[in-house]
């Protein structure tokens, strides 16, 4: 069907301009984390809002006021989330997982990658793309909260201080 009413389409574009516009604001205030992409629960807000604007867009059962408090819901909801995690470290394992160490020195940590189920593979992709041939030049690649890997070179390593506190495998 290509076409069923003119009403649709202004119903959508009107909707539309509508739920974007809020949705804009909503984002202004409740602030940057809203939208990053620092660990799985992050991501999964991102997901939500964009469908529930899609939904708002393209349902018409829902209104425009539904459709912005379901999206006002997740904001809040993921700034009180983001708050509560700053301000209380041991809660945040609850909601994200930490980094993890799956090579060190230049060797891989084979319970670590077992773990976070990544095959060697994987792991060496990982050290290819950050422009490396070998191991041996690495101090560490770590799994971040977020699912990608961070390739640490051992010459610029430093003191160490972002590593250390790490999970080990």
């Amino acid at each position: 069907m290509w076409f069923d009413d003119l009403d649709a389409i202004w119903r959508v574009l009107a909707v539309g301009a509508g739920a974007y516009a809020a949705l804009v604001v909503l984002l202004r205030v409740t602030g940057k984390r809203t939208l990053s992409k620092l660990n799985a629960f992050d991501f999964v807000v991102t997901i939500a809002l964009g469908s529930t604007l899609a939904t708002v867009l393209l349902n018409a059962d829902v209104s425009w006021a539904e459709g912005v408090t379901a999206l006002a819901l997740l904001a809040g909801l993921q700034l009180v989330v983001s708050w509560i995690v700053s301000r209380r470290p041991k809660v945040a394992g609850v909601v994200t997982s930490g980094a993890l160490v799956v090579l060190r020195d230049g060797v891989p940590d084979l319970d670590a990658l077992r773990r976070a189920r990544l095959t060697q593979a994987e792991l060496a992709q990982s050290v290819r793309r950050a422009g490396f041939g070998g191991y041996d030049v690495l101090a560490a690649v770590v799994l971040e909260s977020d699912g990608s890997l961070s390739v640490v070179p051992a010459s610029k390593l430093g003191d160490a201080t972002a590593i250390e506190p790490l999970e080990r495998g």
